[in-house]
C-alpha cells in the first residue's frame, strides 16, 4: 500500500563540518572531556545569552539530576510538574529521594497549566522545586510560573529538551528561570548523538554541576593533564556521577550549533506547511501561543478529533505506517505507566487533560532532511486517511 520510499520519524542532519569536526578530536589524541567539549560549553551559553554559563553532560537525564542536586534537592522534598512528560523528567526526582507531584496541563498547548500547578502547589508543604516541561519546543506561560515560584520561595528548573533555540516573550529559553536543561539527543533540534547542557547565570550552582558531573573531583580531566606544570593532585568533594560529555561528542555540538537557526527555519517552514495542508480536517493542529514567542518545532503534534472518526490513534498510525511513514506518540503520560501509577495511586482521570490528549496525539515526522515533497506527501496521507474513515 505504500505510496513511497519508506519516511521515518526522525533523521539527523550531519554534515562534512561535523565529521571534519570529529576527525580533528580523533586525531588529537584527546577524545574525552576536554577542549572541544569546553569551547562547546563556551559557544552555547553565547548563543543563549544573557549572561548564563553552560556545563556539558552526557545527557539531558544527566541534567536534570544535576540541576536539582546542586539546588539541595533531596529525601522528603516535593517537586511539581506535568505527568504529560518523558519519565525522564519524573524519575531524577526519584534519584534523590524526593517525589514528583503531578498538575495537569493546559489542552491547547499540552505544557503544565499553571492554575493547576498553582492549586496543586497549595497542596505541597515540602514543594522544593517547579519542573517545567516545553512540551514540543513551545514555551509554557513562564510569567505564570515564574510567579507561583517566587509566591511558594522555591526555584525553577526548565526540562528544555525540546526547546533549542525558543523563546519566551522574546527573551530566550536558558534566561528565564534559576536553571535551565537542553537535550542534544539524536532526534532534538540540534544533536551530539546523546547529550546535554545545564545553563544558569549562578556560579554557584554551575560549579557544583560541574563537580558532580564527574565523581565529585574538584578538578577536571584536562586540566590535570594538559598543565606544564604537575596536577596530578585533587579531592573528592562528594559521591558525584559519571555524567560528563567527550570531546566527540561536543565536536558534534560545535557545528550543529552553528547551523541551529537554519535548522530552525526549516522546521517552522516545515510546521506551516502542515498546517496549511491539514486545516479542514477533524483533527487539531498545534500553534504559537503568543506571537512574541519562537517554537522550536522539535514536534508536530495533531491531536485526532476522535469523536469524527470512525478509528482510533492506534490504528490511524497504523495505517500511516502501511503507506511508508513512521510517525509516534509524545506522550504516554506517566501517570498511566505503571511505576508512578502504582507508587502513587494514581488513575486516567486523575489528570483528565493529559489522558486526553494522549488518547488523541500523534507527532508526525519533522526534521530539516525531510523535503517540501516529503512534507506533502505526509500531509496528504493524513488527509486520505481521516477523510476516508470520518463519520
Amino acid at each position: 500500500m505504500s505510496s513511497g520510499a519508506y519516511l521515518p520519524f526522525a533523521l539527523p542532519e550531519i554534515g562534512e563540518e561535523e565529521i571534519t569536526e570529529v576527525v580533528d578530536s580523533l586525531r588529537s589524541g584527546w577524545i574525552t572531556t576536554g577542549p572541544k567539549a569546553q569551547r562547546f560549553e563556551k559557544d552555547f551559553a553565547a548563543a543563549v545569552g544573557g549572561g548564563v554559563g553552560a556545563v556539558s553532560c552526557n545527557s539531558a537525564t544527566a541534567g536534570l539530576h544535576l540541576a536539582l542536586e546542586a539546588l539541595g534537592v533531596g529525601p522528603g522534598d516535593q517537586v511539581l510538574t506535568t505527568p504529560y512528560t518523558f519519565t525522564a523528567t519524573a524519575e531524577v526526582v526519584r534519584y534523590l529521594g524526593a517525589d514528583p507531584v503531578f498538575a495537569d496541563i493546559d489542552a491547547h498547548t499540552l505544557n503544565l497549566d499553571p492554575r493547576a500547578a498553582a492549586a496543586v502547589a497549595a497542596q505541597c508543604p515540602r514543594l522544593k522545586a517547579l519542573l517545567p516541561v516545553h512540551i514540543a519546543g513551545q514555551c509554557c506561560d513562564m510569567d505564570a510560573l515564574s510567579a507561583l515560584a517566587r509566591e511558594r520561595g522555591v526555584p525553577m528548573v526548565e526540562d528544555a529538551a525540546h526547546s533549542f533555540p525558543a523563546t519566551f516573550g522574546g527573551r530566550p529559553v536558558g534566561t528565564l528561570s534559576e536553571v535551565t536543561v537542553f537535550s542534544f539527543y539524536a532526534t532534538k533540534t540540534i544533536t551530539t548523538g546523546e547529550g546535554g547542557m545545564v545553563v544558569s547565570r549562578d556560579e554557584a550552582v554551575l560549579q557544583r554541576v560541574r563537580t558532580m558531573r564527574l565523581h565529585g573531583i574538584d578538578r577536571n580531566v584536562f586540566d590535570r593533564y594538559t598543565s606544564n606544570a604537575p596536577r596530578w593532585y585533587y579531592e573528592v568533594l562528594a559521591p558525584g556521577f559519571k555524567y560528563n560529555m567527550t570531546d566527540i561528542a561536543a565536536a558534534l555540538g560545535i557545528q550543529q550549533l552553528k547551523k541551529a537557526h537554519r535548522f530552525l527555519d526549516r522546521r517552522a517552514a516545515i510546521a506551516r506547511m502542515y498546517t496549511q495542508a491539514l486545516a479542514g480536517l477533524p483533527l487539531r493542529v498545534p500553534s504559537v501561543a503568543r506571537p512574541a514567542d519562537v517554537h522550536s518545532w522539535h514536534l508536530y503534534v495533531i491531536q485526532l478529533e476522535l469523536e469524527s472518526l470512525t478509528i482510533d490513534r492506534a490504528r490511524f498510525i497504523e495505517l500511516m505506517a502501511e503507506h511508508g511513514i513512521s510517525c509516534s506518540v509524545h506522550f504516554i503520560p506517566l501517570h498511566v505507566q505503571p511505576y508512578w501509577r502504582d507508587r502513587y495511586g494514581l488513575k486516567p482521570e486523575s489528570f483528565p487533560r493529559a489522558f486526553d490528549a494522549y488518547q488523541r496525539a500523534v507527532s508526525l515526522p519533522i526534521y530539516t532532511r525531510m523535503s517540501d515533497a516529503d512534507v506533502e506527501r505526509v500531509s496528504r496521507t493524513v488527509r486520505s486517511i481521516v477523510t476516508r474513515f470520518a463519520r
